[in-house]
């Protein structure tokens, strides 16, 4: 051990670049069904607590579980997104533990045979200016019912029990241990959330806990062949504050080894105020939950009918969306990327696209002033006022060079904001904002800047070639913005 001990807040990223982290997940997804995964009880968040519940869900004696189909289907759904191995036979198993939110004192998962094996996601993210593409491998994907959840009082002296929440229907994704930083491992869970979203089977809202991470991280010299000890960091619900605790925990290995200190396999917590880790509990190992299969219910079979029919139901998934967006509408990658943010986005750029041959131009406005206007309302697409059909209008108005780009974008556009129904064509023509082509009458107002500005005209012929944009912009304004700036530029060239 050295003579100073060494503080997590003392590691350097030159000590840290000494190291290689790996990270594991465990991404729990609730599903969008209709009722829980085991009862008739109704699968809502936000209701009054204690309202979605009945004698299973509550687990009194004499109650039997049933399988909910459309739930099996949801994470089937998802294993032929992610190239997994569907199991054609299936079972569910108790896994035992007590806590006060576990109404039956166990929960219903699997644990031998799974609903999806192996399998993967690929993902892109930003490293020092670089897009780097790399594929994280599932270990496994399998169906559980969620727990309930406790709720404390301010004083921490009274614990109460919501049970709305269990027998939720949940897939766990497990990861194999590919990750390798907290921004690998940022853009994995947001990759995961955008594909549940596309697929229909989650809102992947975190900060209701319809999407959570249990994190494990574990820290080796550069060139080991063996893992470090790994520590579980639970229920992350961020993906920004699951990147922080990343960050911390891996400084605070670094300290520990760096002093010589022996990784304590744990459970720790993570604190949004100080933005560290703290333990929880010394991890509990696999036969801790003497796992066992449930008696109750029947294994189920996949047949080759039904999986067959889920994948003929399939949607098209992100990153066949970018592929064809690429090929089929000739825009950047960069471009395809962004518009394949969410579904309904995709949706929209397409439809769009349904209506004008201009697609880098659709690219641009809904990158450029539809997102600005988003952000703006903390809205999404969905909410977009304007119709597909009415944006494809205003760019065919702006490529004919009926108004310039500016035109369209500071003044038609957001007049269309307001009243969404109204056809761009008709806001230029009612306000006079259609471009002025007219040759004659911009002549007459380039020779009027032309004689007013003597000077500069001499100046520009001896050489200041950028006093151009003055001229053309004195020509803008006499016409209110009206004229055909590329005519206009032509015009003056002849005339100086």
């Amino acid at each position: 051990m050295s003579q100073t001990a060494i503080h997590p807040a003392d590691v350097t990223d030159e000590l840290l670049a000494t190291y290689e982290t790996v990270i594991g997940l465990e991404v729990h997804c609730q599903l969008l069904t209709e009722s829980k995964l085991f009862t008739r009880d109704f699968n809502i968040f936000g209701t009054e607590p204690n309202t979605n519940i009945g004698p299973l869900t509550i687990a009194l004696p004499g109650t039997l579980p049933k399988v909910n189909k459309k739930a099996v289907e949801y994470a089937i759904r998802l294993g032929i997104a992610c190239g997994c191995s569907i199991s054609k036979r299936t079972i569910f198993d108790r896994k035992n533990y007590f806590y006060p939110d576990l109404p039956k004192g166990y929960q219903i998962s699997q644990d031998k045979k799974p609903i999806c094996d192996q399998g993967g996601v690929n993902i892109s993210f930003k490293h020092d200016g670089k897009f780097i593409e790399k594929t994280i491998r599932f270990h496994h994907i399998h169906l559980e019912e969620d727990a309930g959840k406790s709720v404390h009082d301010g004083s921490h002296t009274e614990t109460m029990l919501d049970y709305n929440r269990a027998g939720t229907p949940l897939v766990e994704m497990v990861s194999e241990p590919d990750l390798r930083s907290a921004e690998e491992t940022g853009a994995f869970v947001t990759e995961i959330r955008r594909l549940v979203r596309y697929l229909g089977i989650s809102d992947g809202n975190m900060e209701e806990g319809s999407l959570r991470t249990d994190v494990n991280v574990s820290l080796r010299k550069k060139g080991a062949a063996e893992y470090g000890t790994k520590v579980e960091i639970k229920n992350m619900n961020s993906i920004r504050n699951m990147m922080r605790a990343i960050a911390f925990e891996e400084k605070r290995q670094a300290a520990m080894l760096e002093n010589g200190e022996a990784i304590q396999q744990e459970t720790r917590m993570f604190d949004v105020e100080t933005g560290q880790t703290y333990g929880m509990r010394v991890k509990e190992t696999m036969n801790d939950y003497r796992y066992f299969p449930d008696p109750d219910l029947s294994p189920v079979v996949v047949s080759d009918e039904w999986l067959e029919s889920i994948k003929s139901s399939m949607p098209a998934l992100p990153h066949e969306l970018r592929e064809k967006f690429v090929k089929q509408y000739g825009i950047p990658a960069y471009d395809a990327a962004v518009l394949t943010d969410t579904r309904e986005l995709a949706e929209y750029f397409e439809a769009v696209c349904a209506k004008t041959t201009h697609f880098k131009t659709v690219s641009n406005w809904l990158m450029g002033p539809v997102k600005s206007y988003l952000n703006d309302h903390h809205g999404d697409i969905a909410h977009f006022p304007i119709s597909a059909g009415n944006l494809a209008a205003l760019v065919e108005l702006n490529e004919s060079g009926a108004v310039s780009h500016s035109v369209a974008a500071q003044k038609v556009f957001p007049v269309m904001l307001a009243e969404p129904n109204r056809q761009p064509s008709e806001i230029a023509a009612s306000n006079n904002w259609l471009q002025n082509s007219n040759t004659n009458e911009l002549e007459t107002l380039v020779d009027e800047v032309i004689s007013a500005m003597p000077d500069k005209v001499e100046a520009y012929k001896k050489g200041k070639k950028g006093l151009m944009g003055l001229f053309v912009g004195e020509v803008m304004k006499k016409s209110n913005g009206a004229a055909d700036p590329k005519l206009v530029n032509q015009l003056l060239a002849q005339k100086l």
